[in-house]
């Protein structure tokens, strides 16, 4: 078999050292964070991100697919609070899924972990009132916001005419 004549050669390697660069602390109160791929176009978001110990988000409706791993700590949804996800822990969530993320009081340190979202989060009040919609775009806003402040420029993957680094 011949290698296909179309083929998308890379300048370099798309790779992500997050021991090379800077968190970005409280892109939202208690969540730090290293982007690694934004794409709004495609509605996908790939985090390495950190809870402090006592973080709770918001009721949230999953319009995609998750994937995340636990890499170290300690977080449960309130709907599941005896499933609790330690370093290790890998959790599939379909589209369709709804439930309230929270890391522990009790937690020593940070919660360190690794997720892949497609779509969007609609997020809810303690009432079950809309409150807004976390998609790629909304992370990226909030994110470059938080790294601004702190006179951080994020490294991360990004599409252009083709994927390539933010700051490119």
């Amino acid at each position: 078999m011949a290698l296909p004549d179309m083929v998308n050669h890379l300048e370099h390697l798309l790779c992500v050292h997050t021991e090379e660069q800077q968190i970005i602390k409280n892109a939202l109160p208690g969540v730090h964070l290293y982007p690694l791929v934004l794409d709004v176009e495609n509605g996908l978001w790939v985090l390495r991100v950190q809870f402090e110990p006592n973080v709770t988000l918001p009721k949230h409706f999953h319009t995609g697919i998750v994937h995340l791993y636990t890499m170290s700590g300690c977080w449960h949804y309130l709907e599941y609070p005896d499933d609790k996800q330690v370093a290790g822990s890998y959790l599939f969530e379909p589209g369709g899924s709804i439930h309230t993320f929270h890391t522990p009081a009790s937690n020593e340190g940070v919660t360190d972990t690794f997720m892949v979202v497609q779509g969007a989060n609609i997020n809810f009040d303690a009432d079950g009132n809309y409150v807004n919609i976390m998609d790629a775009g909304w992370i990226e806003q909030a994110m470059l916001a938080a790294a601004k402040e702190q006179g951080i420029v994020p490294r991360y993957i990004k599409p252009k005419a083709s994927y390539d680094f933010s700051d490119k």
